[in-house]
């Protein structure tokens, strides 16, 4: 119990806060934490970019399409799985583009 005051009470310090941000192993830290956030960002950006130029959302979009709505209440809802699940994918894809963006 009196380590985690101590150490407490030394992050909330704003003297060891700057000398430890000095420190060399910090602000390495540091730089290895903007490099892979900066990564992860450039290659979700990548590969949103690459599903939306493919033909996976058209071919989803085309095989819910091809079920037959005469086969009665089957039919349409199945109909409507397929075009929730196509219109989940797109919010799904321009939500992930726009958290890119930030």
């Amino acid at each position: 119990m009196a380590v985690i005051r101590m150490l407490f009470s030394l992050l909330n310090n704003a003297r060891v806060i700057e000398k430890l941000s000095e420190s060399r192993p910090i602000r390495r830290a540091a730089q290895i934490a903007a490099y892979a956030i900066t990564k992860a960002q450039i290659v979700g950006r990548d590969t949103s970019e690459r599903v939306l130029r493919s033909d996976t959302l058209r071919q989803v979009r085309r095989e819910t399409e091809k079920i037959p709505g005469d086969v009665g209440e089957m039919g349409t809802r199945m109909k409507r799985v397929g075009d929730t699940f196509f219109k989940e994918v797109k919010e799904g894809l321009r939500d992930g583009s726009r958290r890119i963006k930030k």
